[in-house]
């Protein structure tokens, strides 16, 4: 089946629509919604979104949805290493946010595969709570459960101070902070 010119002027102008709303968005948005905007299926929009991403488009996917990778941010960038039971992961990131710390992603060593990453950019107490709650409704498991409890996050902070704050307060609930 040939692709007319008229069918990839039609791919352009809503790949060209994605961005424009991506961009557009405080938050991050779902396919579906995506999908619903544009006028195709949530399949379409996927594909879209992977063609964008191959020309350098800087669309992250993220636990509740698609983001435009915002500006970098001109802080102090670590990566965290912690151990803590399942249970504690909630109070983990509340903390970390409620110290000004934008929690990037969640990475863990796995024996087989290497380093697995998934991607969080968690900034507030609603960003912990619609991942946790994303997390429950799934019933995924969350990364750290295949480490024993191991992982990091790479994580940005006003300055180190900050995040020297956050470290002690994690270490007052019980989380394990290892050094580098």
């Amino acid at each position: 089946m040939a692709i007319t010119s008229h069918g990839m002027r039609d791919r352009a102008q809503r790949q060209q629509r994605i961005v424009a709303l991506l961009k557009g968005a405080q938050e991050p948005v779902t396919g579906s919604d995506l999908a619903r905007w544009v006028g195709v299926t949530r399949q379409v929009v996927v594909h879209d979104v992977a063609v964008l991403r191959a020309a350098g488009a800087p669309i992250l996917s993220t636990p509740r949805g698609y983001l435009w990778q915002p500006a970098e941010w001109n802080g102090f960038t670590a990566v965290l290493a912690v151990r803590h039971p399942p249970e504690l992961t909630e109070t983990e990131l509340n903390i970390l946010v409620d110290h000004g710390i934008h929690v990037q992603d969640v990475i863990v060593e796995h024996p087989i595969y290497g380093e697995l990453r998934g991607t969080l950019r968690l900034a507030s107490r609603r960003d912990v709570q619609l991942f946790l709650d994303q997390v429950r409704s799934s019933g995924a498991a969350l990364l750290s459960n295949l480490t024993g409890g191991y992982h990091m996050h790479t994580v940005t902070a006003p300055d180190d101070t900050r995040l020297a704050e956050a470290v002690r307060a994690l270490q007052q609930h019980g989380i394990e902070v290892f050094d580098d």
